[in-house]
């Protein structure tokens, strides 16, 4: 492979024939290399696992590998998957097929970069906060973000299991949709939005702990779209959570940490650092505040059948933007949903986002379809 947007870490050549049967037969995979992959190297995207190789596949890869997928490759990702712009200081800064001089997102942003170029057909990733989402925004390509605990973590490193999720990237809909399937073990979606209300979400909640976040009214120009297509579109919102949630993120991400940081934080990049040491510094009564108050959020249901919404928050910033100045507002239509545990699916910059993944690939489905 050509890769000139060093989207790749790990190339691999599995010395197998395409497969001629199975859902996924034949499909070029690539796996952000967050997953263990048995006698590959996985280095996390870190210094510290750099000659890291696992001795067993995780299974959710192992399921794409069983249905006729073909790994091709390990992909690049901001350094431990904490970081939104996929720049990465050992193996470094991917680059964007699709907007050249602008950022991939992150942290899956070596999947969406290989897609856009055409170096493979599908790819797994993991999203704790935006991390499939935003790149296949940025990147004009397809992510579904699953509903938290549908899809296994099994050999994926953790970033804070309370969020963490792993789904299928392409650049279609249906390819999507049939990863998922295979994922889950369950039949893909029929395609539906003709009778389902959506609410047209132009002001995201916040997580907590920070200011408002302001109106973006972009998903407006889906609503004619989605009226055609039989959907009811309403205005709509979805409540604040109950307390601030960042100390449980930080917690669980200090956690996930304990056994390399800060014993070998010279080894970590400045960026994934400095969020690790502040990590440090969290109250435990605070910690058990926003675990509790995540635990009421994930009650709400809401009134409407799935929110329609922007994936980006903002113009796209450039490869070379400070991550730490732009991972919030990058990030507010999209990380209130790993903390409420729901489904997210990019379509581009769209986004449906549903308690279901069901219900989200039924109308992403229907979408593309028409």
């Amino acid at each position: 492979m050509k890769d000139r947007w060093n989207a790749i870490i790990t190339e691999v050549d599995s010395g197998l024939e395409p497969q001629a049967t199975g859902p996924l037969a034949g499909k070029r995979l690539l796996v952000k290399d967050l997953f263990d992959t048995a006698g590959i190297r996985t280095t996390y995207g870190s210094k510290v696992y750099a000659d890291h190789v696992p001795e067993r596949t995780a299974s959710s890869v192992q399921r794409l590998l069983d249905a006729g997928a073909v790994l091709v490759g390990k992909a690049n990702l901001h350094e431990f998957a904490w970081g939104v712009t996929s720049q990465n200081p050992w193996y470094g800064t991917v680059q964007n097929p699709r907007h050249p001089g602008k950022t991939t997102g992150g942290s899956s942003g070596g999947n969406a970069a290989a897609l856009a170029a055409g170096l493979c057909d599908i790819g797994i990733g993991t999203d704790t906060g935006c991390s499939i989402r935003l790149p296949s925004s940025c990147c004009g390509t397809v992510g579904l973000k699953p509903q938290w605990g549908r899809i296994p973590l099994d050999g994926v490193y953790p970033l804070c299991p309370t969020f963490d999720t792993a789904g299928p990237m392409a650049n279609t809909v249906e390819d999507v949709a049939a990863m998922w399937s295979v994922l889950t073990g369950e039949p893909v979606p029929e395609p539906r939005l003709e009778g389902l209300t959506v609410g047209l979400l132009t002001k995201p909640p916040s997580v907590g702990g920070g200011a408002p976040v302001a109106e973006n009214r972009a998903a407006e120009q889906y609503v004619e779209r989605l009226e055609e297509l039989g959907a009811r579109v309403v205005h709509a919102t979805v409540p604040e959570p109950p307390e601030d949630t960042w100390p449980l993120f930080f917690h669980e991400a200090a956690e996930s940490h304990r056994a390399t940081f800060p014993s070998r934080a010279d080894e970590y990049g400045d960026n994934v650092r400095a969020k690790l040491e502040h990590a440090q510094t969290i109250d435990p009564a605070e910690v058990d505040v926003a675990r509790e108050a995540v635990g009421r959020w994930r009650t709400y249901r809401p009134d409407v059948d799935l929110y329609v919404s922007p994936v980006l928050g903002i113009d796209l910033p450039p490869v070379d933007t400070e991550e730490l100045d732009v991972r919030i507002p990058a990030t507010a239509f999209l990380r209130p949903f790993n903390v409420l545990g729901w489904a997210g699916l990019a379509i581009g910059d769209l986004q449906f986002v549903a308690p279901r993944d069901e219900t989200v690939l039924a109308a992403g489905l229907a979408w593309s379809r028409a």
